[in-house]
């Protein structure tokens, strides 16, 4: 039973998935024995590899695919026809020959193909990657200036906080000394009010004596 994989496809998988299927296009095999063979190679279900295939990869390779039904149609056109002499079996034999070259001068020029195309996707990657870190950097730059500018201003506002508690500790200190003035001030203003109460009144009667009044 294949492993399902919940990874990417990487462009070696697509790769893979492409030559099997051609292949078996050519040799008229049918396209869900070539999903099998390829989810044993690379671990993945044929449902998946399939699914791939014709959401994907195939429209990569539709000059490809005809190539591959043409020779289906050749080789079975031969296998109708059978072979009588030993002649018609060389000629059979130098067609296969000729013909698995340029299989493999195919699958040469897919490799190629697919390795440009990976390159050319890894290059625009690059780039895009490339200038969305100058965005980035542009934006933390101004943030960075912005949080400078709000130090400052942070700065400024404590050090007026800090004047403003030193001028209000000073006015209440001078209150509470005025309070206590004013507290002082009061209690001796009773004080001599109540000495003057208590002092005794005297006046002069008229043979030229001094007497209390109460």
């Amino acid at each position: 039973m294949t492993a399902a994989r919940q990874d990417a496809w990487s462009p070696d998988d697509d790769l893979i998935l492409a030559e099997v299927t051609l292949r078996h296009i050519r040799d008229g095999s049918t396209q869900l024995s070539a999903f099998e063979e390829v989810g044993q190679r690379i671990a993945r279900t044929s449902a998946a590899c399939g699914f791939r295939w014709n959401s994907c990869v195939r429209k990569k390779y539709d000059e490809a695919i005809v190539i591959a039904k043409q020779q289906r149609q050749k080789r079975n056109y031969l296998k109708k026809q059978g072979i009588s002499t030993i002649s018609g079996a060389e000629r059979l034999v130098t067609e296969e020959v000729e013909s698995g070259k340029a299989d493999l001068l195919s699958a040469e020029s897919l490799s190629l193909e697919a390795i440009i195309r990976y390159l050319r996707q890894w290059k625009g990657t690059v780039q895009e990657m490339s200038k969305q870190i100058r965005h980035l950097e542009k934006e933390l730059k101004e943030k960075e200036e912005r949080l400078n500018e709000y130090k400052e201003v942070n700065d400024k506002l404590s050090k007026e906080v800090n004047e403003v508690q030193t001028d209000y500790q000073v006015v209440n200190d001078d209150y509470k000394a005025l309070i206590r003035i004013m507290d002082r001030a009061r209690r001796l203003a009773f004080l001599t009010e109540e000495a003057d109460e208590d002092r005794a009144r005297f006046k002069m009667d008229a043979n030229g004596n001094l007497e209390r009044i109460e």
